[in-house]
């Protein structure tokens, strides 16, 4: 029996794209939350499906995972009150493993941005794509449980109201079916209005909008494909970005050489109606290309941007019609090896839309890769408590599953007879996990190598990260060399793939950075297109990345001293001199992945205690201590606010976080900290936080990227309070024996 729709084209006038009535509320689901289901298959694909049929709810009954991410009960048991650290982290996995799936690696959200919602609704109306009347619904429903108080939208779930959020997200609920005069969306366009309306969007609000044809592509300033064809070795050229960067102005530059816009409909020109207090036929354009609302910028343009785009919108008033033809087949053939590398995945959902758009406009609806698209589009759709939202990638299956892995050795938990079985089938996902080849379309795609790599979430997406790759690792090695139960199918070859992958990885000043080393200087920041995001346009070193490296190489070294070693060594030695380099006078680390200082100090100080470096012996540690230390609130937790990573300084949040909490936590234990105070209130507090089923309330937005904008790591409350909680067991009967 199938649950999967199967794709076809629909019209943008069919009853697929139909108004529909949606009830004023969204306190309650708008479907029958007892009907869905999550199907994981492809070694971590995440699809979530709705049974029609009475027979179908039976065939397929709904399973702990389901019920837990749609805010179901678990019918999971109370467990007896925990009165240590260690019995406290015992119910906590005893919770957690019934969330791990079935091939072995723990599914979850991912979500926050409200930017990627909305384009894979638009991507989808403009390429005659269709949603089930359940998922319209419940996206719908996403988006009002998900409105500020002033009914608008922001960057992401916890920020304030913005010209982007509110008008991509406004725009995407009327496509979705919500009325008019339905008073959500009144009140978010009294908001967009106050706000100044759409004219003010943001760069990459303004090309949705233009190829929705609700804004005129003279608005946009240009993103020439020729760029693509300029010689490799210039500093400039797109290969040199930041991937992030370099694979959306990519399929950006195509459809934009061609000024893709789909026809006008009755539905378009509402919107052009709705989306701007103005007259949508009077508005000047050309002066809307650098007209950003206040509220949206964090990376106001430089001059020599605007100056730059200047001079590009003269050139495209007299492009020579041949350049721009061998530019946009240059540019379209990268997005077909992109598409190729990655199964139709592609990187994130940003450019796998623009993408499907790109595709849709050459191959139209007829082509393979119309196909191929339209059924990928849902391992990005995660239906949650809330409604349907679009996660920040397909899903964060190797990083949630890594962490979880190393919590349940270093504690000793993995030893218990009831939690081995669950490990088995981890080793054999993260087996499988594993990239063992380098990309089809490798240099002449401008991709770094991915041989023994692990990904951020799984093998099919196919792209190399750094920490990633040292955090599956470590985890391999401690499956395999640390526990005696375990098999070991992950040979020393491939560890030694991975390894050759991280030293290809570290940069000339030690550090690492995400995906690729870096390519060009920070100079380049001074051509950021994208007003809401900060340091995107090239890598750059990060804290977060260097210690995993750090960590996982110093364990490969003490497993396998012959591979290499002179080449590790260097490494290593290289890479703790960019971390001591890089810590800020207070003593912490600037977290750019999670938030903040908190996270990073706790990648920190375990790989400079792997090196010997500890509270007693390193200042560099013993001034980390003493800041997360000074930092730690009288309730004996740690809080900071998302806002810490766009001011890169210590901003309190207005309440304690558990998950930051263990951090701090472990980041002590790890320096060999040796006061007993400041660490037995941080397992207190979290102790405390503990319901009677083993599992932890969802507290704050734990994750962030680029600065601006934070994510959901909801598996973080999880992992970390276990980890710390089993490992703080034996470390405070050592400090109370010392003293």
């Amino acid at each position: 029996m199938s649950y999967t729709p199967t794709p076809i084209p629909v019209s943008r006038e069919s009853p697929a794209w139909s108004p529909l009535e949606i009830p004023h509320s969204s306190n309650e689901p708008f479907t029958e939350y007892t009907k869905w289901r999550l199907k994981v298959s492809d070694g971590g694909r995440h699809i979530w499906h709705y049974l029609k049929t009475d027979e179908e709810v039976a065939a397929w009954p709904q399973n702990t995972v389901d019920k837990y991410w749609l805010g179901l009960g678990t019918g999971l048991p109370a467990l007896p009150k925990a009165n240590t650290p260690y019995e406290a982290a015992l119910n906590g996995y005893k919770f957690y493993q019934n969330l791990q799936s079935d091939d072995g690696h723990w599914a979850g959200e991912y979500g926050g941005p409200m930017f990627l919602l909305p384009g894979v609704v638009i991507g989808s109306y403009i390429a005659n794509m269709s949603f089930t009347l359940e998922e319209r619904l419940e996206m719908i429903r996403y988006l009002m449980n998900h409105t500020n108080e002033d009914g608008g939208w922001g960057l992401h779930i916890e920020g304030p109201s913005t010209v982007f959020g509110t008008g991509l997200n406004y725009a995407s609920i009327r496509l979705l079916g919500m009325k008019a005069d339905h008073p959500v969306a009144v009140k978010a366009r009294a908001c967009l209005h106050k706000l100044g309306g759409a004219t003010g969007i943001p760069a990459w609000g303004k090309f949705w909008f233009s190829l929705l044809g609700v804004y005129d592509w003279a608005g946009n300033n240009p993103v020439p494909p020729e760029l693509w064809l300029l010689p490799d070795w210039l500093p400039i050229h797109p290969h040199r970005w930041w991937i992030h960067v370099r694979q959306v102005f990519l399929p950006m530059s195509y459809l934009y050489g061609i000024r893709f816009t789909i026809p006008e409909n009755d539905m378009i020109l509402a919107l052009r109606e709705e989306l701007y207090p103005e007259d949508y036929y009077k508005i000047h354009w050309p002066s809307q290309r650098n007209h950003i609302a206040a509220i949206d910028l964090y990376s106001p343009h430089t001059k020599l941007y605007d100056f730059l785009s200047d001079i590009l919108s003269l050139y495209e008033n007299c492009s020579f019609p041949p350049l721009r033809k061998r530019a946009v087949e240059c540019a379209y053939q990268l997005i077909i090896w992109e598409d190729e590398n990655t199964s139709y995945q592609d990187l994130a959902p940003v450019n796998k839309m623009f993408n499907l758009v790109a595709r849709y406009s050459r191959d139209g609806i007829e082509g393979e890769s119309w196909r191929l698209h339209e059924v990928k589009r849902r391992d990005f759709m995660w239906m949650g408590a809330e409604g349907m939202m679009v996660c920040g990638t397909n899903g964060s299956q190797l990083w949630d599953t890594g962490f979880i892995v190393q919590a349940l050795v270093e504690t000793g938990l993995a030893n218990e007879e009831q939690f081995k079985e669950g490990l088995l089938k981890s080793l054999e996902w993260l087996d499988g996990s594993q990239m063992q080849d380098n990309p089809k379309h490798f240099e002449k795609a401008y991709r770094h190598r991915t041989k023994g790599a692990f990904g951020f979430s799984t093998k099919e997406q196919g792209y190399t990260v750094s920490d990633c790759t040292g955090e599956g690792l470590k985890a391999v090695m401690y499956l395999q060399h640390h526990l005696d139960f375990t098999p070991k199918p992950v040979s020393a070859r491939r560890m030694q793939d991975a390894v050759d992958t991280m030293l290809s990885l570290q940069n000339s000043d030690g550090g690492f950075a995400s995906y690729e080393l870096i390519r060009a200087g920070s100079w380049s920041e001074y051509l950021n297109p994208a007003e809401v995001f900060g340091n995107i346009m090239v890598e750059y070193n990060y804290p977060e990345c260097s210690t995993s490296a750090i960590t996982s190489l110093a364990i490969f070294r003490k497993l396998y001293p012959n591979y290499r070693s002179k080449d590790i060594d260097r490494c290593i030695r290289h890479a703790v001199d960019y971390l001591h380099k890089a810590q800020t006078p207070e003593g912490g680390w600037i977290g750019n992945w999670g938030i903040c200082f908190t996270y990073a100090a706790m990648f920190a100080t375990e790989s400079l205690a792997l090196l010997g470096e500890t509270y007693e012996t390193s200042p560099y540690s013993r001034r980390a201590c003493e800041f997360l230390v000074s930092k730690q609130r009288a309730d004996g937790g740690w809080g900071e606010s998302y806002q810490s990573c766009e001011r890169s300084e210590w901003v309190e949040h207005e309440n304690t976080q558990l998950v930051q909490t263990s951090w701090a936590v472990m980041a002590l234990m790890y320096a060999k900290y040796p006061h007993i105070g400041p660490i037995e209130k941080g397992v207190e507090l979290v102790m405390e936080r503990q319901l009677p089923d083993g599992s932890w309330p969802q507290e704050a937005i734990e994750g962030v990227f680029n600065k601006s904008c934070a994510i959901s790591y909801p598996n973080f409350k999880f992992s970390f309070p276990i980890w710390m909680l089993g490992k703080a067991h034996t470390y405070l009967e050592d400090l109370r024996k010392r003293s």
